[in-house]
Parts: structure tokens; sequence; C-alpha cells
């Protein structure tokens, strides 16, 4: 596959120089190393020949039809929390940095929608709707991920049970083709369903198809209450098979998490403090949010009684 590529020699650097500001560029050998890899331990690094931080479309509109025009490979980046490998250049080439647009745009509270700038952070974006009294319900365990890297993966995090993953959450995007063409897809609505779902084929593509720079994302409001329950079970196959009885409920968690015993031992070991219940080979955690503390109780009730039903202590 390498064959295929144009390669990134001192000319095509001095272009891309031109082309990008040189500002914008860097081959300087400890940052490329950083680029190498994303968080996946152990897995084998991979470098750019040149990083590219653009600020607008634009820019990366004019960065990609360059390097169509040169078959040389772009790979873009977001924070590089992933673990699947996406923003990780294996084929060398260009790395394209979205960090530096990192900018909310708007945020519609009619429309309950903002718009954003790929770079910017899944911890600083939630804040900002919260402070406005709005909820964005994506919630990872890499908070520091950027909108655009949610959107490559189409990541989900511990409130899909309820909320589902990223897909469900986008209503349009600003994209740019390899051709360095500029699309729109979506709009800022809910009911948005003129011609064909390009929003969707998008979304998870890792960029793929088009290299994602802004994003118009569904909002919703914060419930008043959350709280967890915990159940301990004797064994691996009951806290399994409460699972769907608990999903069965007029309500659903907005997450349900499944933990073995030797997961419970690692936390122990880490928090220094013993867990509860820790002697048991099954746990289920299991979260709910509602309007009210009764309202949660409520249905923790009922959960408790399906549990006992299959053996939790």
């Amino acid at each position: 596959m390498k064959g295929k590529y144009g390669r990134v020699t001192g000319q095509i650097i001095e272009e891309l120089t031109t082309i990008m500001g040189r500002d914008n560029i860097s081959t300087k050998e400890h940052e490329i190393e950083g680029y190498s890899y994303d968080e996946m331990p152990l897995a084998k690094p991979y470098a750019p020949q040149v990083i590219v931080k653009p600020a607008d479309t634009h820019s990366i509109a004019k960065l990609l039809a360059f390097a169509n025009k040169k078959r040389i490979p772009v790979t873009p980046r977001g924070a590089g929390t992933g673990l699947s490998g996406g923003c990780v250049p294996i084929y060398g080439g260009i790395l394209l940095s979205l960090e530096r647009m990192n900018r909310i745009l708007k945020i519609d509270g009619n429309n309950f929608a903002a718009v954003v700038e790929p770079g910017v952070t899944l911890f600083d974006f939630c804040n900002e709707v919260e402070q406005q009294g709005f909820y964005y319900p994506i919630h990872l365990g890499e908070m520091t991920a950027t909108i655009g890297g949610t959107v490559a993966t189409n990541a989900g995090g511990m409130n899909a049970v309820k909320y589902g993953v990223t897909r469900h959450h986008i209503l349009g995007l600003e994209a740019v083709l390899p051709n360095g063409e500029v699309i729109k897809t979506g709009g800022e609505f809910v009911k948005c369903s003129t011609g064909y779902d390009l929003t969707q084929l998008i979304v998870g593509s890792e960029g793929t198809l088009a290299v994602v720079t802004k994003v118009i994302l569904k909002l919703t409001t914060k419930p008043a209450k959350r709280e967890v329950l915990f159940a301990p079970f004797m064994n691996l196959q009951d806290a399994i098979d409460a699972v769907p009885e608990i999903l069965r409920l007029k309500v659903t968690p907005i997450g349900t998490e499944f933990m073995e015993r030797s997961i419970i031992e690692i936390a122990e070991k880490y928090l220094d403090r013993e867990i509860p219940y820790h002697q048991y080979e099954a746990f289920l955690m299991i979260i709910m949010e509602g309007e009210s503390e009764d309202e949660i109780l409520e249905y923790f009730s009922k959960v408790e009684e399906i549990c006992y039903l299959l053996f939790a202590k």
C-alpha cells in the first residue's frame, strides 16, 4: 500500500509551508514522536513526516486538495485519546492535527443545538452547555477527547444504555472531502430530512471519507438527580441474566456496568480500601437519573426485587 502514495520530500515541505504558513507546520523530531501513537498501550508507533495544524476550514481544504494531487496520505487527529489506532499515521505522510480548531461557535437555546469546531474537548463543551442550562449526555472515560474524535469514532461511553452513542446526537456537519471540496450536511434542527443522510455516513468513518470541520450537536436538559446502585451476585451468569430483566422496566437506566471480582480487587488495590461485598463473584453497577430522589428510589426498589430473585445479596 505504501508504494501507492507519494513521498514527503523537502520540496513537498516547502510547498506545504507556502500553502499553510510556517507557523502551522512542524517537522521537529520530538513533536513528531508525540503524534506517532494513541493511548493504546504497547501499540507500535508510526511516525508522520510532517505535522500540520490549521486553524480554519479553508486551510484544511487547501491542504487536502494539495495532498490529493500529490497522493500523500493525510491522517486527521484530535486529542489522540482513542484506543483503536484511527489517528495513528500508519502510512506516514501528513498528520493533520485539529487541536487549534477549538471554538464553541454557537449555543442555540431555542433549538437545543450547538455548533462547535472539532478540536473542542468533551470536558469543555459539557461544562459550557451545563452552565447555560443544557446537557450533552455523551460521557467517556477520557473527557479530554475532542468532539471531532467522538464523531470520527462514533464514541459511546457509560450513558449509552439510555442516550445511545454519538451519532444519535449529531444534527449536521461541515466536512472537507479528499479533493478539498467543502460540504455541509443536516442542519440546526431535529427535523431535517431532506436528501441523503450524509451525516450518518461520515459519523464513525474515522477520517477515511472526509475531515470534519464543524459539528452541530443536539442538546437536552439535565435531570436533577443521579444515583448509583451496586448489586453483588453469587456468580457471573446470575448478573448477566439480571440485565435484560432490568431493561424491561418502564424506566431505562443511563448505564449498566458489569464487573467481575478481579476488577473489584484491582479497584481496591488502587483505592487502598475495601469495597463492600468484595467476596462475591460478579457485580452490576446501575446508574439512574430522575427529577427527584423519590423517583429514583422507586425505580431502584424494582431493580432490587429483580436482583434478589436472581440471588443477588
